[in-house]
């Protein structure tokens, strides 16, 4: 297949990739690589061999390694099912071909916003300020709050070249309030904003609290830890954030296609989706109870078409880029 990265990957990233692939086990009879929770992907495979007997091989890491991954093996393919943190990515591997169209009847539940032909959401996240209530710093309300003096230098955020979640939000900001959005990240930079990689090493140094506030998190992860006792508080602002539906799709090239379908069946499952609830995101299926916050209590921004979004990422990536030395 001729893939072009959703995702700008470093060769380093390109050559570790590989270096995986050449170093994989043989195929399971299902293979699933999964931007995480790692936890929650590992419980579904779990239970989803427990329930129909079939074995699963699971490849987790963040959206952009589950892509370079996904390149590297572009000439012998190995996933089965992939599930992205990034819609985007989704939209992205569809129009070039390489997914399988399939509609699952545990899917008549889940709105049509959040599932295409070839591919659906197994639950949402949203993105969110995480702030560390210890921090000695006031409680943010927005995101422009965070330009203010009294964050100087206690400030992170995910990458979004690694962070499919990041990259919905800063695509998703560009495209809604462009010059709006452009002037707020070079505020924040100006105030000392490190940007960390992928959400865990956004996220970690404010639950250690050598730094105050995550802007752009996503919120499962700040929930669960909140639940566990952290002084962490996910605060979604007033003035609007992005929903980051997380797609899950069986690759055309799946060798084991008729699992693969069985796979997304029982994710979609109210099974499936109560262990989705577990994990602290939103489940697809509006039929199944949430253990938070569900989108009709936070402000979105208004949605972008599909087009519009892809159209956006790559110069808002290259723009981030360019502000925040990351090339």
């Amino acid at each position: 297949m001729n893939f072009a990265a959703p995702f700008p990957l470093p060769r380093l990233a390109l050559a570790l990739a590989a270096a995986l692939a050449l170093a994989a086990p043989a195929a399971s009879a299902l293979t699933i690589y999964s931007a995480g929770p790692g936890k929650l992907i590992d419980t579904l495979a779990a239970e989803f061999k427990r329930a129909s007997g079939v074995s699963v091989d699971v490849f987790q890491a963040d959206t952009g390694k589950v892509m370079a991954r996904l390149q590297a093996e572009a000439t012998n393919p190995r996933a089965d099912v992939v599930i992205s943190a990034s819609w985007d990515s989704a939209v992205d591997l569809d129009r070039r071909g390489w997914l399988l169209n399939y509609s699952s009847p545990n899917a008549a539940q889940v709105p049509g916003r959040f599932k295409q032909p070839a591919y659906v959401a197994q639950g949402l996240s949203v993105l969110s300020i995480v702030w560390n209530s210890k921090s000695g710093t006031p409680r943010p309300r927005d995101w422009s709050d965070l330009t203010q003096p009294v964050y100087k230098d206690k400030l992170t955020m995910p990458d979004p070249a690694q962070s499919g979640a990041s990259l919905d939000l800063l695509s998703g900001m560009q495209g809604r309030q462009s010059d709006q959005t452009w002037q707020l990240f070079g505020a924040l930079k100006a105030n000392g904003m490190v940007v960390a990689g992928p959400n865990a090493q956004a996220m970690n140094p404010v639950l250690q609290g050598a730094k105050a506030v995550v802007f752009g998190a996503v919120d499962y992860v700040a929930l669960g830890n909140q639940a566990a006792g952290e002084s962490i508080e996910a605060i979604f602002p007033k003035s609007g954030t992005v929903v980051a539906p997380r797609p899950m799709m069986i690759l055309k090239s799946s060798k084991a296609a008729d699992d693969a379908r069985k796979f997304i069946d029982f994710v979609l499952s109210p099974k499936g989706q109560a262990l989705v609830a577990d994990a602290y995101l939103i489940p697809a299926r509006q039929d199944i109870a949430a253990k938070r916050q569900t989108l009709k209590d936070i402000k979105l921004l208004p949605e972008l078409d599909a087009g519009q979004s892809l159209a956006a990422r790559a110069t808002a990536l290259h723009r981030f880029a360019t502000l925040f030395g990351r090339k």
